[in-house]
């Protein structure tokens, strides 16, 4: 079975998320005796332990803020997640996984097999306890394709373990906790879709760490940073559409929109270093492009701090993250209006014949038109291009600055030398120039250079999430075929009957198979006296279980009968005791699954656009069935497909 990686192995980043694990359960403690402080307070009209309870409560209070300030530096670690390379790269932000508690399901489901299925549930402990393994593994998955899986492996079990064990009616009676990703506060849940939200989220969180792990130094290295930051954009983006109403602030609404376009920035990000990098060749028109691309990182990281200043938000974001966000739009606008001055400044006045081309570009580059000259004049004549390249590098250098001040407004990142390094690099660079081209005798004013026009040649994708690349097999398949055998169904306890094989055989049609129907019974016939109804299943023929049967092996089974006669045990759905009652379970099955307070309608299309086996593994069976089933079928009709016996 998969494993998780070792919880114990003292590396940097299972250190944090041990930290992490300390934190939330020192928040937990605190929580509960902040509540039951406060209900002291209210409950008690003694002056005197209203006094001692306040105190205890300003106590408790200052310590959960001390615990959250700590749980937000571990959420700043960015540095633990980045690449060992030489070269400097912005970092980048991944986000921490949301930390569960053990869960103990062996005797809950096993009280539900025996009083649902009618099965002992002592002979399904090795099922019980290999789901168990696999939810302790998919704790501390490994930073790496396998650990994907493992989460992607566990989440597609969950919808077996919900069509199983989940009645609509009923609670199962477990509670799953989860921690809040970055506040650490707690919360529990009866609602299944709790726990395949915490997952979904941790898939997305577990590719923001990959992605920020990446050396994006390399063109291997910048694809796949894409690649995992498009996927964690694409996972945020799922929970958000397909589950509401969760109990935790990080799976909000407002909270998911934010993470998605946090990832989108990244994307872009990463798309402009790629051109950087791609772009060796330093022609004019190479240059006006990486302006444009980094407008267009500075327009997403705006966008991006925006929604991180929205006031449900503002003060769950951990102030470091918003202001790397603030420093990254910022530096992104210094380069913008950098790479301008040097597309003016070190090429080439155009020739006649680069004219054309280098004016249709220039025309889109500004978001303005700039003062003075014709644009024809100011591409060919190198006065009024040095010009116009100086006041994009004032401009530049005014940005520079403001990105090193705000930087300096935050003490964790003051602490991050990588970020720090990046940002006076760009600075002196920008500085240089400008005194480079600076003329002792310029007694112009230096002009105000408008934006630049934000384009991008690669758009961001948000990538969702793709479960049917991990196949899994149901763990409690021995139950039977889930389109019987779920827990929305209900079952008269089975039957065992004595059939005798009379002149005209045994007086049934059948139909269908996993598990075989009895669609007709013939009045007066070896079947009816036995008792056998139509609309009956067949689940074993003399102690064979039949469940998973197919129609041959049953009939194969019936014929080989002999003088004696053959044991069968049946059992009938409560309410498919008539057509009608069919078509309801019909359309009852095709609903889709249960989310926080799903959004049914949404689900279901979702999972029906969705690539999600583990959806599709039943759709598909559930469609084939209804070929052959008994649904709306009149029983006395023989098709092709049912014989008599």
């Amino acid at each position: 079975s998969q494993q998780g990686c070792d919880p114990f192995a003292q590396t940097q980043r299972s250190k944090l998320q041990h930290r992490r694990a300390r934190i939330n359960q020192q928040i937990n403690k605190e929580m509960r005796m902040r509540a039951g402080a406060e209900n002291l307070f209210r409950a008690t009209s003694n002056h005197k332990v209203k006094e001692t309870v306040a105190l205890e409560l300003s106590y408790v209070n200052s310590n959960l803020q001390l615990l959250k300030e700590e749980l937000e530096e571990l959420n700043s670690s960015v540095d633990v997640y980045q690449n060992d390379s030489e070269s400097i790269s912005v970092p980048m932000i991944p986000l921490g996984l949301k930390e569960t508690k053990e869960l103990d399901l062996l005797v809950p489901l096993k009280d539900l097999i025996s009083e649902h299925y009618g099965e002992d549930g002592v002979l399904f402990e090795k099922e019980i306890k290999e789901f168990m393994e696999l939810r302790q593994a998919m704790r501390t998955p490994s930073r790496n394709e396998a650990g994907l899986e493992l989460l992607m492996e566990y989440y597609n079990q969950l919808y077996f373990l919900d069509s199983r064990f989940f009645p609509p009616t009923k609670s199962l009676g477990v509670f799953f906790h989860w921690y809040d990703s970055l506040t650490g506060v707690p919360s529990h849940q009866r609602a299944l879709a709790f726990e395949k939200g915490s997952v979904l989220f941790n898939i997305g969180a577990l590719h923001t760490q990959i992605g920020a792990q990446q050396d994006r130094a390399s063109l291997p290295g910048l694809n796949q940073a894409i690649d995992a930051f498009q996927k964690a954009a694409g996972a945020f983006n799922y929970l958000k559409e397909n589950f509401s109403n969760a109990p935790s602030l990080d799976m909000s609404a407002a909270s998911l929109n934010m993470l998605v376009r946090l990832m989108v920035a990244q994307v872009q990000e990463c798309v402009f270093e790629k051109m950087t990098l791609l772009r060796a060749q330093h022609d004019f028109l190479s240059r006006l492009q990486l302006a444009q691309e980094a407008a267009r990182v500075e327009d997403v990281y705006s966008l991006v701090h925006q929604t991180m200043t929205q006031a449900h938000v503002k003060d769950y974001v951990p102030f470091s993250w918003t202001t790397m966000v603030h420093v990254k739009s910022e530096h992104f606008k210094a380069l913008s209006h950098y790479f301008a001055a040097i597309a003016l400044c070190d090429c080439p006045a155009a020739s006649d014949a680069e004219l054309p081309e280098q004016e249709k570009a220039f025309i889109q580059f500004h978001i303005t038109m700039p003062e003075g000259p014709s644009l024809r004049i100011l591409l060919q004549d190198p006065e009024e291009r040095r010009k116009l390249g100086k006041a994009h590098l004032k401009k530049a250098i005014m940005k520079h600055e403001e990105a090193m001040r705000i930087h300096g407004l935050c003490k964790i990142l003051r602490k991050m030398d990588i970020l720090q390094e990046v940002l006076s690099f760009a600075h002196k660079r920008s500085l240089s120039k400008y005194s480079e081209i600076d003329h002792e005798e310029d007694f112009f004013e230096t002009g105000d250079a408008p934006d630049i026009h934000p384009k991008t040649h690669q758009k961001p994708e948000i990538k969702s999430p793709n479960f049917s690349q991990v196949k899994v097999t149901d763990l409690f398949h021995r139950l039977g075929p889930l389109s019987v055998f779920s827990a929305k169904n209900k079952w008269y306890p089975a039957r065992r009957v004595h059939l005798m094989r009379g002149e005209n055989g045994f007086g049934f049609t059948l139909r269908g198979d996993s598990p075989v129907l009895i669609a007709g019974v013939i009045p007066g016939g070896c079947a009816a006296e036995a008792g056998l109804k139509e609309g009956d299943y067949i689940i074993s023929v003399n102690g064979k279980d039949c469940k998973w049967s197919k129609h041959a092996e049953v009939v194969q089974l019936l014929k080989s009968t002999g003088e004696e006669g053959v044991e069968i045990s049946v059992i009938t759905l409560q309410g498919s005791e008539g057509p009608k009652a069919a078509d309801k379970k019909a359309a009852v099955m095709s609903s889709g699954s249960g989310m926080l307070k799903s959004n049914k309608e949404n689900s279901r299309k979702s999972l029906m656009n969705s690539k999600s086996a583990s959806t599709l593994l039943v759709w598909s069976k559930k469609s084939k069935r209804s070929k052959k089933s008994t649904y709306g079928v009149p029983f006395t009709a023989v098709g092709d497909n049912e014989a008599m016996y």
